[in-house]
């Protein structure tokens, strides 16, 4: 697919990472680049480091050796600022995590308000756009136990924009939604990436990473199999274990 937008600079370089769990070696040698306004796939069966991954990104997992370099920040320098580089790097879980004592305003409202110490009226006002961006302006005052799955995960992906990220990570987030719900979220991730938000999404949603992604990598045992653009990655894989992969789920 060719990109919607012309891409940047190099905002994500991932080179020769590894990290193993005691013995276990989770990624092995794992080198990717990511341009600004670009949208990665990664795709791969369960146990193939690609969680993983995007949490060494965010610093939520330290490395075991390589360099992680984004917006300019060496992430696995030991005196990185780790609240700078959550600010630029936002990341949704299959989990939404919401607090379920506040309203979805005050879900998106709070990390500006008490981490960022932003003026709560800003604040506030932004917080509104963004559930209007994600489709739920009409939800402001609800609760998280008053929304659907897919609802939520809007409210959680709304509460990382309000940080202004530069990049956003996507670790499964529709795995746990069912289809109607699941959708919702695909098109408010799709109108991200065709805005120009740098997108890293870790997923099983093969239509999606096709029509989507501007470059997939396939993962498997912790290195990375096969990438290249979505015309070819799914018309004409190259490697045996990336076509056993897609003859499994498509």
């Amino acid at each position: 697919m060719a990109a919607r937008h012309e891409l940047g600079e190099p905002v994500v370089v991932v080179e020769g990472v590894e990290k193993a769990f005691g013995a276990f070696m989770v990624l092995k040698d794992v080198s990717l680049t990511i341009r600004r306004g670009e949208t990665v796939c990664i795709i791969g069966p369960s146990g193939s480091g690609k969680s993983t991954l995007l949490r060494c990104i965010n610093a939520l997992v330290p490395i075991s050796k390589g360099s992680i370099t984004v917006a300019g920040r060496q992430v696995n320098d030991p005196a990185l600022d780790k609240l700078a580089l959550r600010r630029d790097v936002g990341i949704v879980f299959q989990q939404y995590n919401l607090f379920p004592h506040k309203t979805a305003l005050q879900n998106v409202m709070m990390a500006p308000i008490h981490v960022l110490k932003q003026d709560p009226a800003e604040v506030g006002e932004r917080a509104r756009r963004l559930l209007a961006k994600v489709g739920l302006s009409h939800k402001h005052d609800a609760y998280p136990g008053e929304l659907s799955g897919g609802q939520q995960q809007r409210v959680a992906i709304a509460r990382s924009l309000a940080m202004n990220p530069k990049v956003m990570l996507f670790d499964e987030v529709t795995a746990a939604l069912d289809p109607e719900t699941k959708k919702e979220v695909l098109v408010t991730i799709r109108d991200l990436a065709a805005e120009g938000m740098t997108c890293i999404l870790v997923t099983h949603e093969m239509g999606f990473a096709r029509e989507v992604a501007d470059h997939v990598y396939f993962t498997d045992g912790g290195v990375i199999v096969e990438h290249a653009a979505p015309a070819e990655f799914f018309g004409a894989p190259r490697e045996t274990r990336t076509r056993a992969f897609l003859e499994q789920v498509l």
